[in-house]
């Protein structure tokens, strides 16, 4: 489960992977809460590069002229008594990046690996000094290979679609049967992708949140840390 390596402040780093809409940034954020920790939100920062190269009219497909950009996006994760607040080149897109048309386009810009090694460069960094608790897709296998700790979080599609539903249901024109359409083909475009593709890694814990609470999953990812750099009870 964990290498049993802390730093000398006695933390450890802690990658939570999974599919899309199974409740990662949630509980991520709330563990490092629990433990003190930093809390990296890597999805949104991929959100907020969609929301950047949407804004300038950018096509995925024109791989050429992405690329020109990426230098151009600084994105920055900041503590906010609320969440996170995500900021793309000095603009607030906390709330922008979670518009239905950024999530549908999110994963075909993940897949172009200029910008993947860009973000994930920076995603290293935060955690150089560990006790940082980050959540993604390729965490545990691509970003953070040496993580002490890595859970894969997952869930049914049904249920997955549901609990993004509740989140949304204030927003118009989505139905919970085309939101578990939409995930099931994110979860197809993440695991085909070429570069990072959304798999477990080996030595991750395979953690099925299908009939659990938010809490109960909190908990539980808490308890394995604990465990991991020797806490006890």
């Amino acid at each position: 489960m964990a290498r049993q390596s802390t730093a000398s402040n006695g933390k450890i780093n802690i990658a939570i992977d999974g599919p899309a809409g199974a409740g990662k940034s949630t509980v991520a954020r709330r563990v490092a809460e629990a433990l003190s920790y930093v809390y990296v939100d890597t999805g949104a920062m991929y959100r907020a590069a969609t929301w950047y190269l949407m804004k300038h009219k950018i096509s995925p497909e024109n791989v050429r002229e992405v690329l020109q950009h990426v230098p151009k996006m600084v994105i920055e994760l900041k503590p906010d008594p609320s969440g996170q607040k995500v900021i793309c080149n000095g603009v607030d897109v906390t709330v922008e990046i979670r518009s239905l048309d950024v999530t549908g386009n999110v994963s075909r810009y993940a897949s172009i690996a200029g910008l993947r090694e860009h973000l994930t460069s920076g995603q290293r960094r935060m955690a150089e000094r560990k006790g940082v608790v980050m959540d993604g897709r390729d965490i545990g296998t691509t970003v953070l290979p040496d993580a002490e700790l890595k859970v894969f979080m997952t869930a049914s599609v049904k249920e997955r679609a549901l609990r993004r539903f509740k989140e949304l249901r204030e927003a118009a024109d989505i139905t919970l049967e085309q939101l578990e359409r939409d995930i099931a083909a994110r979860d197809k475009l993440d695991e085909e992708r070429e570069v990072s593709p959304l798999r477990r890694s080996e030595d991750a814990i395979m953690l099925d949140t299908t009939q659990m609470g938010i809490d109960e999953v909190v908990d539980t990812i808490v308890s394995y840390c604990k465990t991991a750099i020797g806490w006890g009870d």
